[in-house]
């Protein structure tokens, strides 16, 4: 038996939790906890509520509330939300107790005693606007490392490099948008810089971790680390314990990574022993998983080994279970920015091993992946209710139709016992992926095992048997059985609610935790009577690309203009060449608006699969797309440069067709200025609609898809978004 702990990313409590956040730390850590648990390890999982991070803030500025409501609020609302969803923390807590405040002081005080700390007056951003001084993520710029324009002062979201808010470019306040100016004030600062030694030789020394993971903590480490500061001017979150410093509060993330040894101290003063925290944090033979989405690496495998390593006595991270970032319409999962599918909503749509199916089946392990609504009805009902279901309700229901127990078991033929060959097999790699963290290859060697069982029922024709060799039916059939009780106990790290209903129906007392992992061996209840068994799962309906399926007919390219001339027979039109990646000719009636200087070398957003037609004798290829209201147009074009035919998607699945011109005119695309608020908002002229957007510039326009109270924000691969050449009304219509 092996001691494991489990450390779960805190999410921020300034909304509910959604699908990014289940699938970058929640759901990987509640599988392998479950596994663990099941082959009888000692283990415990702790995470909670991060109750002090600027969301916090920035939410209850917008809602004119405290911090402490906003928390609160999000806290019950997400405690509940994992619940539901089966995720079995032993603690889920969160950073505003009076426990974790004590421990986070007793590490400063020790780094700080032991010489880790130094002070050091530093400069600032601070809004004369907002008279405030801007915590980190207040501050909003461009990335110094890949140009990102919306990165924020602690870090980039496109490349991940951990930052300080003065390293922006062109930075601004995110809550007003007027442009901060650095005032000296002083902080302390964590001597990072002292530990790249033992950090590298220690992260060198993980060849187990992710590639991703060690190869960008590497990264980091070799370019260089530098003192970070660890206190901020604000109000909000755990007291500095230095006097003079009482205005001032400990970084969210110096005292939030804090939390793994606060919570598992909090969880060791339920037992019987307050010392049993030490079991999981001082024994070297225990080893500590920490689960997180790609965008906290450089927190979990440099920040906090580092605190670690100053207060000593401690173990370090044995694997750092980072995964990419699972995406909605090409862009990240944001509460803050409005990208989101919130899970308490979600769950009073479908049933939680529906949703945990999904979310493993695409889980972003090793690259980024994409929620679409299509997918999730393909793989729903083409492998959960068509492959797994499909053989476990038939199983179960012919056994009980025809026999009503348990049958007893004959003599086993080859295919019998190659039939349980196969489980053993499925155990064993089962196991390997599992304790490697391979969540995906894990739940896919499950389904397999599901495949198996459908081929050898089809083979061994019960529905022949029954009528031919009733005692050679039930052998087959307690065999069949036999697989579904494999699925239910290897399945059960995965989807756990109707694994327990299978383990039921099959009469096998208990819980399958009880059982363990040896449950796949437990031997039947021959004679046992079976309930009239229902089906696991049931197809769902769900709207293709969440309404906006309709858009997924427009191959949308972008165009660079080549050369552009008259039409040889209208005085109205000119006949351009463009650059779509292969060049097109586009008949077009421009020459009221641009001259033909103003268009050459223009970049355009071109409609690439329009069906060809003839204008005034000249073939039109395609189309491109501009905004007209009141006698003035506007262009479409990308907010920053990309290369002729880079697909235009807004995160939709383009299909392979052409469209009519009267197929494009009943698409609904509009000119929308972003209002902000949380979700974002777009006012789009007669309503303002909800709007899919990662970050955006409040009052900027841009080109929307509108599908009845929603909008999605055109863009290209990157987030990059479609804006226009020239100012035009809100609302007006694209054509």
């Amino acid at each position: 038996m092996s001691r494991v702990l489990v450390c779960v990313a805190w999410p921020y409590a300034n909304g509910p939790i959604h699908v990014g956040h289940v699938t970058g730390s929640l759901l990987p850590a509640d599988i392998f906890a479950r596994f663990n648990r099941l082959v009888g390890n000692e283990i415990i999982m702790v995470s909670g509520s991060d109750m002090h991070g600027a969301p916090i803030t920035v939410s209850a500025d917008k809602e004119k509330v405290s911090p402490e409501e906003i928390a609160n609020r999000y806290h019950e609302i997400n405690l509940k939300a994992i619940n539901d969803l089966g995720i079995t923390f032993d603690l889920y807590t969160h950073t505003h107790t009076a426990n974790h405040e004590e421990e986070v002081r007793k590490v400063f005080v020790k780094l700080m005693e032991d010489g880790y700390l130094k002070r050091m007056t530093t400069p600032q951003y601070h809004c004369s606007d907002c008279g405030r001084f801007l915590p980190d993520r207040y501050v909003e710029g461009r990335c110094p490392h890949c140009g990102y324009d919306h990165a924020r002062g602690d870090q980039c979201d496109s490349c991940g490099m951990d930052l300080n808010a003065e390293d922006l470019i062109d930075a601004r306040c995110q809550l007003c948008g007027a442009k901060p100016k650095l005032r000296d004030t002083e902080h302390f600062f964590l001597k990072l810089s002292g530990f790249t030694d033992e950090l590298l030789k220690y992260v060198e020394g993980s060849s187990h971790w992710r590639p991703h993971v060690r190869a960008f903590t590497l990264n980091v480490l070799k370019g260089g680390l530098i003192d970070r500061p660890i206190t901020r001017d604000i109000s909000w979150g755990v007291p500095v314990p230095v006097q003079g410093f009482e205005s001032k509060r400990i970084y969210v993330w110096f005292e939030a990574v804090i939390g793994y040894l606060s919570a598992t101290k909090e969880w060791a003063k339920t037992k019987a022993s307050e010392d049993d925290w030490g079991r999981y944090w001082r024994d070297e033979d225990c080893r500590s998983y920490y689960f997180l989405g790609k965008d906290n690496i450089v927190f979990h495998t440099i920040i906090w080994p580092a605190i670690l390593l100053g207060n000593g006595g401690l173990n370090l991270p044995y694997d750092v279970v980072a995964n990419q970032f699972m995406n909605l319409g090409g862009q990240k999962f944001s509460k803050s920015m409005g990208v989101s599918i919130d899970i308490p909503d979600l769950l009073t749509k479908f049933s939680p091993d529906v949703v945990r199916y999904y979310l493993i089946a695409n889980m972003p392990e090793f690259k980024d992946s994409e929620f679409s609504w299509e997918d999730f009805a393909q793989r729903t009902n083409g492998e959960l209710v068509a492959t797994y279901g499909n053989f476990i309700h038939r199983t179960l229901s012919f056994t009980y139709k025809n026999y009503g127990a348990v049958p007893t078991r004959g003599a086993l033929d080859e295919g019998d016992r190659a039939a349980l060959e196969r489980i053993s097999r499925a155990e064993i790699d089962l196991r390997e992926s599992l304790s490697a963290c391979r969540f995906r290859d894990a739940m896919k060697s499950v389904m397999d095992l599901a495949q198996f069982g459908n081929q050898y029922f089809d083979a061994v024709a019960p529905w022949t048997l029954i009528r031919s060799d009733k005692e050679r039916c039930g052998t087959v059939l307690s065999v069949s059985l036999e697989i579904c009780r494999a699925l239910a106990v290897l399945g059960s790290p995965f989807m756990p609610f109707s694994s327990e209903k299978i383990w039921h129906d099959i009469g096998m007392g208990g819980s399958i935790e009880d059982s363990g992992w040896n449950g796949t061996k437990a031997p039947l209840k021959e004679g046992n009577k079976m309930e009239k068994p229902v089906p696991l799962f049931a197809k769902v309906e769900v709207p293709l690309s969440g309404g906006f399926a309709k858009y997924s007919a427009l191959d949308l390219r972008i165009g660079t203009v080549i050369e552009v001339e008259r039409h040889p027979n209208a005085d109205k039109l000119y006949v351009m060449k463009v650059d779509i990646g292969r060049p097109i000719t586009i008949v077009t009636g421009l020459k009221d608006f641009y001259s033909a200087e103003e268009l050459s070398s223009k970049t355009l957003v071109i409609v690439s699969n329009l069906e060809p037609a003839k204008l005034r004798g000249v073939k039109s290829e395609g189309m491109l797309l501009a905004a007209e209201e009141a006698g003035g147009l506007a262009l479409l074009t990308p907010e920053s440069d990309l290369p002729p035919g880079t697909p235009v998607t807004s995160g939709l699945e383009v299909e392979s067709k052409t469209i009519s011109f009267k197929e494009f005119q009943e698409l609904d695309i509009r000119v929308g200025s972003l209002s902000g608020g949380s979700p974002p908002k777009l006012d789009i002229g007669s309503r303002t609609v909800s709007c899919a957007i990662e970050s955006g510039e409040v009052g900027r326009k841009y080109a929307a898809l509108v599908q009845e109270e929603s909008a999605v924000v055109m863009h290209a691969k990157g987030g990059i978004k479609i804006v226009f050449d020239r100012d035009i009304p809100v609302g007006a219509r694209v054509r």
